[in-house]
């Protein structure tokens, strides 16, 4: 079986696209979650993630943001503590108020509101494999990067292979016996080239193997989008898309 694995969407339908267009035939596509904000078309992804191939998705941060009232930092406290943090506080509600604005005129709020904390599945030769957004049972905070300490993240995990999204960084890893690995950011990408990035997961009962790619996509196209939008966290998206 051959399996996409997506993560970090969030909400940007032409790195989708040039995704999709660039996946060999996959029996499968599992999406780690922040599918739809901080980006110009939430609609159009959840759209376009609907046409696919044995779907799972689970939920990342931003999508319990969107749908669950929750928000990053800085809080209102925080900002009447500091009002130098208030612009920063305006910005955060107003693109999560926009978001969900778009998702539920789009018909799309229930279904992300719904979304999973995470997905398991046992691989043709016995592996267990457990996607997640951030680390098991989170979907947020710092997540796993190549160079995180394990300390407890993997306590009481029965897991052999996770899967995570939420740092914007491919790797894999061994960490404490499991293997660990991140397929990148389709959007807001943290390598230096901000291409779209994924992974392909083969496995028959003999084992698996992943492949990670990279893919390139219109980042100028996206850019006139937020504008002719004026999507309210056109220019934070935008200093991340783009190649510095």
């Amino acid at each position: 079986m051959r399996i996409a694995l997506l993560a970090d969407i969030h909400g940007n339908s032409a790195a989708l696209d040039a995704v999709l267009q660039d996946i060999p035939d996959a029996d499968a596509y599992w999406v780690l979650g922040d599918l739809v904000a901080l980006g110009p078309d939430p609609v159009g992804v959840m759209e376009r993630l609907h046409t696919l191939n044995g779907l799972q998705m689970i939920r990342g941060n931003t999508d319990r943001y969107v749908t669950h009232n929750d928000r990053p930092a800085p809080t209102i406290e925080a900002a009447k503590n500091n009002p130098g943090l208030l612009p920063a506080l305006v910005e955060v509600a107003n693109t999560f108020a926009w978001t969900q604005g778009m998702i539920t005129a789009g018909g799309w709020f229930d279904t992300i509101s719904q979304l999973p904390l995470d997905f398991e599945y046992t691989l043709p030769d016995g592996t267990r494999f457990l996607a997640v957004h951030a680390a098991p049972g989170k979907d947020d905070g710092d997540g796993i990067k190549p160079e995180t300490a394990p300390g407890d993240l993997f306590t009481g995990c029965k897991a052999d292979f996770v899967c995570v999204g939420h740092t914007h960084i491919p790797f894999e890893r061994d960490i404490q016996g499991i293997y660990v690995a991140n397929p990148g950011a389709i959007s807001l990408s943290l390598l230096p080239n901000r291409k779209a990035c994924y992974a392909i997961l083969d496995a028959n009962e003999k084992g698996y193997s992943i492949s990670f790619r990279q893919v390139d996509y219109d980042r100028a196209a996206v850019v006139h989008q937020l504008h002719r939008l004026k999507h309210p966290a056109r220019y934070f998206i935008i200093k991340h898309i783009t190649i510095a």
